[in-house]
């Protein structure tokens, strides 16, 4: 008895919860990552960039997504300097370094990588203690969009300048 109620109960959450995760790929990566609630200033950041609508297109992309404590332990005021008008063509040199061209899932990810960023430069992967894009750790891997995939890092990575 317990064992078929077992079942049962278990039968009943793969049914009701499959829907849930069937609706996570129905959102771009901008939705993804806006309804995560960790982004916000990263959201601010691509909305001030012009960056939204490109990111919310065909794709597909893989992002290295800063949180926003990632973007909060840069220098004070470094980010509000970004926001400024006057200094969109770096903010955009910024945003784009955190974005590849393509669907690159962490099993794809070798010791030592190099991939092309939207930006043009390079950015390094590493592997050892942990996937690394330029020395940033990828907390989160894999979080599947519509368009792409999302890798949550720690840390805002800079293009070379």
């Amino acid at each position: 008895m317990i064992r078929r109620t077992f079942l049962a109960l278990t039968a009943s959450v793969a049914l009701f919860s499959a829907p849930a995760f069937a609706e996570a790929h129905v959102k771009d990566i901008v939705d993804t990552a806006v309804a995560a609630g960790t982004f916000n200033t990263l959201a601010a950041a691509l909305t001030a960039a012009g960056l939204i609508e490109t990111l919310k297109g065909e794709g597909p992309f893989t992002v290295f997504a800063p949180t926003d404590a990632a973007f909060a332990a840069l220098p004070a005021g470094t980010v509000e300097e970004l926001l400024k008008p006057e200094n969109i063509d770096k903010l955009i040199a910024i945003l784009t370094y955190h974005v590849v061209a393509g669907k690159v899932m962490s099993t794809d990810l070798t010791e030592g990588m190099m991939a092309v960023t939207v930006n043009g430069a390079e950015v390094t992967i590493t592997l050892d203690g942990g996937a690394k894009v330029n020395g940033a750790v990828i907390s989160a891997a894999d979080i599947m969009a519509s368009n792409g995939v999302i890798h949550v890092i720690d840390a805002v990575i800079l293009p070379p300048m």
